[in-house]
């Protein structure tokens, strides 16, 4: 038990540290300081140099933001390209909320127009998600247990293998009204705008 937990925090300092080379790679190539991506996103400027120095753990929530500031989907700060890949269940690099309630896990990514997730939100929990870049439309499915879905204020249902489809680039919400966690598969898509 005590191994795995090291292991686990093994794999999330790599991982952190490959955010962190990405995250710098992308940003200068775009020719942005650290000082305007952080005043462009709302992120302090000390906790850019921690994720880029590989030091940070940052939220899916940070994540969201410096994508969605370099106009990049969230794998291109993952980085992992292959022919073949697979993403092994309980293997894959974890991005949670600030309170651990609702986890991501990037699965794939497609030519930088499509993005794959596994998502795990907590019994009676919200996860509130802010508007992606214009253009973004998410497709969820529930894989197990269930899921209401806010858009807009309008309240959608799901069980088990039912799956929505809704532009991302509006604030939405996701709720787990059961007593168990809800397993969820996203597909996130870009435009090509």
């Amino acid at each position: 038990m005590i191994q795995l937990a090291k292991e686990e925090l093994a794999e999330n300092q790599e991982a952190g540290k490959q955010i962190g080379k990405n995250l710098r790679q992308l940003r200068t190539s775009k020719g942005i300081s650290i000082e305007a991506l952080a005043k462009q996103i709302g992120v302090s400027k000390l906790t850019l140099l921690k994720i880029e120095q590989g030091e940070g753990n940052p939220t899916l929530s940070v994540i969201w933001k410096i994508a969605n500031g370099l106009h990049i989907p969230i794998t291109a700060l993952l980085s992992f390209e292959a022919d073949v890949a697979i993403a092994r269940a309980n293997k894959a690099m974890k991005l949670s909320s600030s309170d651990d309630e609702f986890i991501a896990e990037p699965l794939f990514r497609s030519q930088g127009l499509m993005e794959c997730y596994r998502g795990y939100l907590r019994p009676q929990c919200r996860y509130e998600s802010e508007a992606h870049r214009l253009g973004v439309v998410e497709t969820v499915t529930v894989m197990a247990g269930q899921l209401t879905i806010e858009v807009e204020g309008e309240s959608h249902h799901l069980s088990t293998y039912d799956s929505i489809r809704f532009k991302g680039d509006r604030p939405h919400a996701y709720i787990n009204p059961g007593k168990e966690t809800a397993v969820l598969h996203f597909l996130i898509s870009y435009s090509l705008l």
